[in-house]
């Protein structure tokens, strides 16, 4: 007769059983740990659970800093004129940056535009904090407030840079005139060549973009307070359906209320919207913002919980609201949060650098769109280690819904979308600073 190995089994389940108690009681390890729905379609995870497989992470050749040193004689004073929105201007800045140093020039203090259509009049030293930037900035290039004698009442020499996109460019166009007039100042081309520039040039501009610009003190403590009445945990979202947006898209909506329709078209003067199959080609490239409503939709799909505390980062004029606060009703906003009166007194700068230190220090950040704030957002999260980061995709919603799919059949479709594009980190960091790792 076999005797039966019963006192070993009774000893393994009950340890089991204690490994069990110890996983579901212990705390979730993700951000933004906010209860799902357990009626989801979708098995119940929030977007944020799906495992990752690929991490963006700065490179290391920049973090290390092997430099080349400067060279002991400048060529010339280079000023960077700065223009739109902060998050363009401060795109306009890194890339500036990077081609003084390519023309081995001393950087002076950029010029932001006084812009009455983005309600702006602050400079740089308003919103970032000088001597900070120029500290962080030593040994990567030399950076002077002032001009030195003999040039510092005359105004630069206004180079063209529009046509100028890669090292050769600036410094077979753009070095002579240096040269010649010894203080000069351009606006960087939209679409720079970074991946021509030398490894030294880069990592002075992945320097100047994340490691060397910070709010001014005063700045830094509003958004800090802004920060803090924001109920915890928190989701950024980036929504962008104003007026002026929807008419630059040259898109049109079905069931927009007559106050939406008449903002649109004053503001698209002579950027009439896509017709026809025109208009369905625009939409399926993923031309066209995201309705609030639609976002909400999205937010769904991805289980996000209607019950989430989302801040909505976003500029003024937002259209359609109700479509989103039906479903998700705890949001909070910088005008509902912030003392009246200094609201009413920030400029559009002030309030864009607001966003931007709410958006990089929330639990989440999701972006409607790919515009600047999105990229530097996203960049600057990566550079925190900070990966619950999203951007939803208009392209695949526009795609599924000419389809004709609907309801938990859509919703379904857009979680395998954006469950792939979060475990890639699709979007989470441009190239030029940053080096993907797999997991």
């Amino acid at each position: 007769m076999i005797a039966s190995p019963v006192k070993p089994l009774f000893v393994f389940v009950i340890t089991f059983s204690l490994l069990l108690v110890i996983i579901i009681l212990s705390p979730s390890p993700h951000f933004l740990q906010i209860p799902v729905p357990s009626s989801s379609s979708l098995g119940g995870s929030v977007i944020w659970s799906v495992k990752r497989t690929m991490e963006w992470r700065p490179c290391k050749w920049w973090l290390q800093g092997h430099l080349t040193p400067l060279p002991a004689q400048t060529n010339g004073y280079i000023r960077v004129d700065c223009y739109g929105g902060l998050n363009q201007m401060r795109r306009d800045l890194c890339d500036g940056v990077g081609i003084a140093r390519l023309l081995n020039a001393t950087l002076v203090l950029p010029k932001f535009e006084v812009a009455a259509y983005w309600n702006e009049s602050s400079g740089f030293a308003d919103v970032f904090d000088v001597d900070y930037f120029i500290q962080k900035m030593s040994g990567f290039i030399n950076v002077v407030k002032e001009l030195p004698k003999g040039i510092e009442s005359k105004e630069p020499f206004r180079v063209d840079c529009s046509k100028r996109k890669g090292q050769f460019d600036y410094i077979e166009s753009v070095l002579p005139s240096l040269l010649e007039h010894h203080y000069i100042s351009f606006t960087p081309a939209m679409s720079q060549r970074r991946d021509r520039y030398p490894q030294y040039a880069k990592a002075i501009l992945c320097q100047a973009c994340y490691s060397a610009l910070r709010l001014t003190s005063s700045l830094e403590k509003k958004a800090i307070e802004l920060f803090d009445a924001i109920a915890k945990p928190f989701l950024s979202l980036h929504l962008r359906f104003e007026p002026d947006m929807v008419a630059y898209s040259q898109c049109e909506y079905q069931n927009l209320s007559p106050s939406s329709v008449s903002a649109i078209e004053a503001a698209r003067v002579d950027r009439k919207p896509w017709t026809g199959e025109l208009a369905q080609i625009w939409r399926k490239r993923g031309k066209c913002p995201l309705t609030p409503n639609e976002t909400a939709l999205m937010l769904q799909s991805l289980n996000v919980p209607t019950n989430t505390n989302i801040y909505l980062a976003a500029g003024d004029g937002l259209m359609e609201m109700e479509g989103f606060t039906s479903v998700y009703t705890n949001v909070y906003t910088k005008s509902a949060l912030l003392n009246r009166e200094d609201f009413t007194r920030m400029h559009g700068n002030t309030k864009a650098a607001l966003d931007y230190h709410v958006s990089i220090s929330s639990d989440a950040y999701v972006a409607t769109y790919f515009g600047n704030m999105d990229k530097i957002v996203a960049a600057m999260r990566t550079y925190k280690g900070m990966h619950n980061t999203l951007f939803l995709s208009r392209k695949a919603f526009a795609e599924l819904t000419s389809q004709g799919l609907g309801g938990a059949e859509l919703k379904s479709a857009l979680w395998e979308v954006h469950k792939n594009d979060f475990a890639i980190g699709r979007g989470f960091a441009l190239p030029d600073c940053f080096c993907e790792f797999e997991l």
